[in-house]
């Protein structure tokens, strides 16, 4: 059994928490009230600045030169083409400012960002891989289930279902897989304790921008 099946057994329970909760339902049916779907912009725009970050790094301390390359890529399709389908829904909705980093975004981003510069590489792009994964399959599951032709968020829908980002999930998967073939058990079962994390705060963020959650202070 190769890595990546191995670290998708260990998220099972927490995706199958995902596809359940109400901001996912509610996307899909399109009947996400417009304030939790804005909020969630708002957030994902900052998030993917310091994804892109986190990206760059693992890019520029990968071992293998076509892996570094991938890395610079994804950081430049989060920074540029996702910001730039985020700046066509701050238009949309009406959203005149991506507003402050709150809790469910600062907790994810800094993890990205510490376990990019502080633990081996391997665990780096371990961590980085479920907003790869989880996001194409959330998009193909809300695709293949969506009932309302007039959903207001279907470009968000078609961006996530689309083969595009289905073929950089999987360059993503190939690369963490390669570089599992290069590991200890112990550091393999390092990785996938960073996947299980990033995977938790998958689940957070969507439920932060559900429940609107903010700093109390």
């Amino acid at each position: 059994m190769n890595w990546s099946t191995k670290a998708w057994n260990a998220i099972d329970d927490i995706y199958a928490d995902i596809i359940g909760m109400p901001f996912i339902k509610e996307l899909t049916e399109g009947s996400l009230p417009l304030e939790k779907f804005q909020f969630y912009i708002t957030q994902d725009s900052r998030y993917l600045d310091h994804f892109g970050r986190a990206l760059s790094l693992i890019g520029a301390r990968a071992n293998d030169l076509q892996d570094a390359l991938a890395f610079i890529r994804f950081a430049e399709g989060a920074v540029v083409v996702e910001n730039a389908l985020h700046g066509s829904y701050f238009e949309t909705f009406g959203i005149s400012s991506a507003g402050n980093i709150e809790p469910a975004c600062h907790h994810y981003i800094h993890f990205l960002k510490s376990t990019a510069a502080l633990d081996a590489v391997e665990v780096a792009m371990a961590a980085v891989l479920p907003c790869f994964w989880i996001y194409k399959k959330v998009g193909d599951h809300i695709y293949s289930n969506q009932t309302s032709v007039t959903n207001p968020y279907k470009k968000w829908i078609a961006t996530y279902a689309g083969e595009e980002f289905g073929e950089l999930v999987n360059r993503a998967i190939a690369i963490c897989d390669k570089a599992a073939t290069t590991c200890t058990e112990a550091q393999q079962q390092k990785m996938i304790e960073a996947f299980v994390t990033a995977s938790r705060l998958e689940f957070d963020f969507w439920d932060g921008a559900y429940k609107l959650r903010k700093w109390s202070v």
